[in-house]
């Protein structure tokens, strides 16, 4: 996959996060309105969304770009 956005806590909301960027993209009140827009950024790019716990750990992952169907290996 090419662009993975994350959706990480920021202050006391979520934030979407392009990887290796240092700025976040857009800022939400719950992690839902931050997944949402993540997903809405991946489908038109084409890419990942990878979402986070409040920790900081990996929760869940989803594609949007043109996976092999079925996956190799």
């Amino acid at each position: 996959m090419s662009k993975r956005i994350h959706v990480v806590p920021h202050g006391p909301g979520w934030a979407t996060r392009s990887e290796g960027g240092s700025r976040v993209g857009s800022t939400h009140g719950t992690q839902t309105e931050a997944a949402e827009a993540a997903r809405q950024q991946a489908i038109r790019e084409r890419g990942e969304v990878v979402i986070h716990r409040p920790n900081g750990r990996i929760r869940d992952s989803n594609s949007y770009g043109s996976d092999p169907f079925p996956p190799k290996g």
